[in-house]
């Protein structure tokens, strides 16, 4: 039978979770590591059939059915092969490719790579400890690298000459160029990385794929990565999970870091589930990837604008992944440092603090958009509540869609309309307002929030506490907003005559101009005000 090529079946299997689409037919329940409920393949009252999500299969030990996320798609809809792998495909947003088997060349194409990259790899770690490489290792060695980890990571150092295209003169040049090492100038082959410390990027089962150099000399950008090849694409790979895998499990969680430096010193230092997206740019592929392994992930990022910038783009590419047993938090290292900083100035307790005080996704969601829209005006809390329901529409469960919606709805009530909060707006010193008139606006307040929304600057100058429920007024909306008005008028002809009182008794000296103007301005307001304030009360006759 004729099969798929291989790397996209692996991407399927990479892309999806084998819970998510098994749980389409079987009702799940996570019980320690794997998810059980009845097998779909036979009758059964009591639950046997075992979904292992980080292996990839299930397995029933009722009627013996075992397989992937293939296999059960083929069983639980009757279809064959190619049909499960269509359906998958368009699960996953991936476009099918042609149906055909791996040749052998592309077999043996593969084979040449990996051992072309696993020859650089040593080569690399070899000129890292000769004379050639001494700043390099002393670089790494600052970062608080010791022998061991160098060596667990394998970590490297290219030099400024061509050593990657002189010592593979016995390699055919398109096989060495196929893997990014190596590329093909005016004056022939040159390598890619020159003068960089090396960190090797494994795929999920140990090979080195592609590479990652840093820069020594503090030029940008810090890191340059092997661009996409055959074997490696940047969206798909995370650096550091090879090793991290097993920590994860244990863990119950994974912790994404932005760099690899910091990924490392993370997993040596008591945080082995810690990996890091090649550059900044996480991508969903990546979350699909630790999804699998599991959905709880704390992100920590530098405090910067950057590291905000990358927090909410991890927050809106995690959101269709969200599952109402997710644990995603978000951490800052705040003062111009990164994790490896903490761990090497203050220790394992200080990053642990940090990322044990790590904010809730959805705190996190509710903090950004306070703190990127003004919520204090009508415009801003409307551009604010269209941002929160493009997020929440990205939700896949309607339940727990429905339950983000409603507590997101509640902070706006309780927050965005509770106006003793807001005491940034300037208020205007009056006499204080008797019991009827406070429970009165409380009413109307609470009966017509469109006239809390109108008039919420007016509200906000009161300074009164908008707690506890009251009687619904029996006021029409027309009443209560002529109420409103012409109590807000009767307030500001007060304050006007309180300031002309001030301005008459306290006449200067030297009154000129200025003075004799000021007091003009004051009382044609007045006059104005009232003007208005008889119109009102001529309309409620």
């Amino acid at each position: 039978m004729a099969k798929f090529d291989n790397s996209f079946t692996d991407e399927l299997r990479q892309r999806l979770s084998l819970v998510d689409v098994i749980s389409r037919r079987v009702p799940l329940t996570k019980k320690g590591q794997n998810y059980w409920g009845c097998c779909p393949f036979h009758n059964e009252k009591t639950p046997s059939f075992s979904v292992n999500e980080e292996k990839g299969f299930y397995h029933c030990f009722g009627c013996g059915e075992h397989g992937d996320i293939i296999s059960f798609t083929m069983k639980s809809e009757n279809i064959d092969f190619k049909d499960a792998i269509k359906e998958l495909a368009d699960m996953a947003g991936l476009k099918m490719p042609e149906y055909k088997k791996k040749s052998a060349a592309q077999i043996e194409n593969e084979e040449n790579y990996i051992k072309i990259t696993e020859r650089a790899t040593q080569i690399y770690q070899d000129l890292l400890y000769s004379d050639i490489g001494q700043h390099a290792l002393l670089y790494i060695r600052n970062r608080g690298f010791d022998d061991e980890m160098i060596k667990k990571y394998r970590i490297g150092y290219a030099p400024k000459n061509n050593v990657i295209s002189s010592k593979f003169n016995d390699v055919k040049r398109d096989k060495l160029t196929s893997t990014g090492l190596v590329r093909i100038g005016d004056y022939g082959p040159y390598d890619f990385f020159r003068d960089k410390l090396m960190f090797p990027i494994f795929n999920a089962h140990g090979q080195i794929v592609a590479f990652s150099g840093r820069s020594l000399d503090g030029s940008e950008p810090k890191y340059i990565n092997t661009t996409d090849t055959e074997l490696f694409h940047k969206r798909q790979t995370i650096f550091g999970f090879n090793f991290a895998r097993d920590s994860i499990h244990r863990a119950n969680r994974s912790i994404v870091v932005e760099g690899q430096i910091d990924a490392i010193q993370m997993q040596v230092h008591g945080f082995g589930e810690t990996v890091a997206p090649l550059g900044t740019a996480l991508t969903e592929d990546h979350i699909a990837i630790l999804c699998k392994s599991n959905r709880n992930i704390t992100f920590c990022f530098d405090g910067d604008n950057a590291g905000q910038k990358a927090a909410i783009r991890a927050c809106t590419l995690f959101l269709p992944f969200l599952r109402d047993t997710s644990d995603v938090r978000f951490a800052f290292v705040t003062g111009g440092k990164d994790p490896d900083e903490i761990l090497k100035n203050s220790g394992e307790s200080a990053m642990r603090k940090i990322i044990d005080n790590a904010t809730p996704l959805i705190d996190f969601l509710w903090e950004s958009v306070n703190k990127n829209y003004l919520v204090n005006t009508p415009g801003g809390r409307a551009q604010a509540e269209k941002y929160l329901k493009d997020c929440t529409s990205k939700i896949t469960d309607k339940i727990f869609q429905n339950e983000i919606e409603q507590e997101f709805n509640q902070r706006k009530f309780n927050q965005w309309h509770k106006w003793k909060q807001q005491k940034h707006i300037k208020t205007v010193e009056v006499p204080d307002i008797d019991t009827m008139t406070i429970n009165l606006i409380k009413s109307i307040v609470q009966t017509y929030p469109e006239l809390a929304e109108k008039y919420t600057d007016f509200f906000v100058s009161l300074n009164i506490s908008f707690d506890g429920d009251v009687q619904k007024t029996e006021l029409s909306l027309k009443e209560a907003e002529k109420f409103v008005v012409s109590f807000k008028l009767q307030r500001y002809i007060k304050f006007l005559n309180d300031e002309k009182l001030q301005l008459l008794s306290n006449i200067p000296e030297n009154a000129g101009d200025d003075y004799r103007n000021k007091l003009k301005e004051i009382d044609e307001n007045i006059i104005k005000a009232n003007e208005k304030l008889e119109l009102l009360l001529d309309m409620n006759k």
